[in-house]
């Protein structure tokens, strides 16, 4: 059977963010967003990680990531440029900016060639998103199979500007019947709002809706429909060859509505934590981040106490206050002392919370 992949997108420069926002620490110990991507891929079972990367952050990239993951996960790097284009097209004079998302993917040609996950560098899906994505992939046996995470708009927000996410409709069955890339949503007066003029006029969202945040999965199909329909992109774009993104919610898209292919989504309930900005980042840090390192530390607990039936009944437990923090979990549980395993990991979890989740990762 062929590798089971995760794409990774980093390639982006982080405009709004203000710089390399792929790799500026979250964590305590200079951990970055990636790091608990890798640690939860490697959980679920997938077999290779691919980082699609810039050749101008190549050398600040490598730096943070040399010796994490080489003898735990199948490691590659692949190159977006700006220049890989179909024969006969050029880049326009003042283009700065990659192509999007559906090219960053199509970097990957000749790396990837079996099924492969896609996932963006500054975005944290959750546990239970890498498990479903991966278990849906290794199960799927025809290449027109495709399928996605899909989240709760709500859960995907960020109280500092606006965001891009795929607005997806569904049957009955829970397969994708229309996708479509709203590339400005925001909260405004309470209310989940989009616009696509630039703020002239806003239309409203439903709460509950299920979005994209560019978590898909894929046969090697998709690898070659990429390539095939890129021209296509470019001659439609050609008056606005300066802006335009090739997203993969667009071919996804359109390969749905010429019945090429199937998307099963996946629903979740995770919630997530991300970088679009700069000021996301300390709510990042001091809301999610303690809840992602617990989790870490539970799970190198297990292992080490694994022989104990209590801990199942203490991590079901804990599973119930998952929106709390570490610190709140630990204080809501320190005062049942007949629970000496629970004890154990509030001990456990103390140490490594302080330094990290190194301890996790070797």
């Amino acid at each position: 059977m062929k590798d089971i992949t995760l794409v990774i997108m980093a390639a982006g420069m982080g405009s709004r963010y203000g710089g390399l926002k792929q790799i500026d620490p979250i964590g305590a110990n200079g951990e970055i967003i990636l790091d608990y991507s890798v640690y939860d891929a490697i959980e679920a079972g997938f077999d290779k990680v691919v980082f699609v990367i810039k050749h101008e952050i190549e050398d600040d990239f490598k730096e943070i990531m040399q010796g994490k993951y080489e003898d735990k996960i199948k490691l590659e790097y692949a190159y977006q440029d700006i220049n890989n284009l179909p024969e006969g097209y050029s880049v326009p004079e003042g283009r700065t900016k990659p192509w999007g998302t559906g090219h960053a993917v199509l970097s990957c040609d000749g790396i990837v060639d079996g099924p492969f996950a896609v996932i963006n560098a500054d975005d944290y899906y959750g546990k239970e998103t890498f498990r479903l994505i991966c278990s849906e992939l290794k199960k799927n046996k025809n290449d027109n199979e495709f399928c996605m995470v899909g989240f709760k708009i709500e859960n995907t927000l960020t109280e500092n500007g606006h965001v891009a996410r795929g607005v997806c409709k569904t049957n009955e069955e829970g397969y994708l019947t229309d996708i479509v890339e709203r590339t400005k949503i925001a909260l405004r007066d309470g209310k989940i709002m989009f616009t696509e003029d630039d703020g002239e006029s806003w239309t409203e969202l439903e709460r509950g809706s299920t979005v994209s945040m560019n978590c898909w999965g894929f046969s090697g199909m998709m690898m070659t429909e990429l390539k095939n329909r890129f021209a296509a992109f470019l001659d439609k774009n050609a008056d606005n060859m300066l802006k335009c993104e090739y997203f993969l919610p667009f071919v996804v898209d359109e390969l749905l509505k010429e019945g090429k292919i199937s998307v099963k989504v996946m629903d979740t309930t995770e919630k997530w934590y991300g970088v679009t900005y700069a000021e996301d980042k300390a709510s990042t840090v001091d809301k999610g981040m303690d809840r992602v390192r617990y989790l870490l530390v539970v799970q190198h607990i297990r292992n080490e106490l694994a022989a104990s039936v209590r801990l199942v009944t203490c991590r079901e437990s804990a599973a119930e206050h998952k929106d709390m923090t570490l610190v709140d979990i630990l204080l809501h549980f320190s005062d049942r002392p007949e629970d000496v395993v629970f004890s154990q990991v509030a001990e456990h979890a103390h140490a490594h919370f302080r330094t990290g989740i190194a301890p996790c990762l070797r």
